[in-house]
């Protein structure tokens, strides 16, 4: 990828137009390296003591005597700026789709993975489900699609969203946030639907990745209406279209809300420590949920 020498003067500035990331000449930006000045988009923001540096500068090292290595680029989050930031999002795509391919060529695993509370899939057979013990449902059901207007749907949004939080986040931090608004998604659908009501799909998981998009724009101080339309228009679906369940909506949005806020908010001197921490108070709360339904229903 070609970069501007650190003396270059930006032509954006230079004609009074909007920022544009050095490195990235296509995306607009109000963020900029505070060593060399230039400006930086969320994939080159590399979290520094005061504001945040580009990748470049930090190769170069501190200026305070340590070598490149004592400076590794850090994401907002803390995370390592990786060599290809989407590939977290690739693999779950990948998954997705793998997994929609399956439950076509083979359609009894979509009655073996789907998120069911508790019922019977035929008259005098044996009760299946959560309640039942086959709690991998509330995992693999957050990957299964049947319809191609769903799958279409939540991968679109999964490659928009998930891009750029995987390069702002970093990918163990990103792959975190991503499973636990799924599973939140799927212990509030466990908890608020009819146990015998089938539901299936990462719609949990994306809402997750659309509130924390939400956050970090904000921490970005980037406009937030453009989000906020995006949200909007959602949960107007969500609730408006039938055989949508809103319960896994809501479950992820909520989940991968708080889980952000703790991933970009966190101090730097406990950064570890704030974002786990919340990540294991959300967990904490889905398996409560669990039990909690588990024991109601049996």
């Amino acid at each position: 990828m070609d970069e501007k020498p650190p003396g270059a003067q930006d032509q954006s500035a230079a004609t009074g137009g909007p920022l544009a990331c050095y490195r990235h000449p296509g995306r607009e930006t109000g963020i900029r390296c505070t060593r060399c000045d230039r400006p930086i988009c969320t994939e080159c923001m590399v979290s520094a003591s005061v504001g945040f540096q580009c990748p470049n500068c930090v190769r170069q090292g501190s200026g305070t005597g340590h070598g490149p290595a004592a400076n590794q680029p850090r994401t907002l989050a803390g995370g390592t700026v990786a060599a290809d930031p989407r590939l977290v999002t690739k693999v779950l795509l990948a998954l997705n789709v793998a997994l929609f391919i399956a439950v076509h060529v083979k359609a009894s695993l979509l009655d073996d993975l789907t998120l069911l509370g508790r019922a019977t899939f035929y008259y005098g057979g044996p009760p299946e489900g959560v309640a039942e013990g086959q709690w991998y449902r509330l995992v693999t059901s957050m990957f299964l699609h049947q319809e191609v207007w769903h799958i279409a749907f939540n991968m679109l949004g999964l490659w928009w969203l998930g891009g750029p939080l995987e390069a702002a986040l970093g990918r163990a931090r990103y792959l975190t946030l991503y499973l636990i608004s799924g599973l939140a998604g799927s212990a509030l659908t466990y908890w608020l639907a009819a146990p015998n009501q089938p539901s299936l799909g990462a719609s949990g998981a994306i809402f997750g990745l659309l509130g924390a998009t939400a956050v970090l724009m904000r921490r970005l101080n980037y406009d937030m209406r453009p989000v906020f339309v995006l949200l909007a228009l959602n949960l107007l679906f969500t609730f408006t279209w039938g055989g949508i369940a809103w319960q896994a909506h809501v479950g992820g949005l909520i989940a991968g809300t708080v889980v952000a806020i703790a991933m970009v908010h966190a101090p730097r001197g406990r950064r570890a420590l704030v974002q786990y921490g919340t990540c294991a108070l959300v967990l904490v709360a889905v398996v409560l949920i669990v039990l909690a339904r588990t024991a109601a229903l049996t």
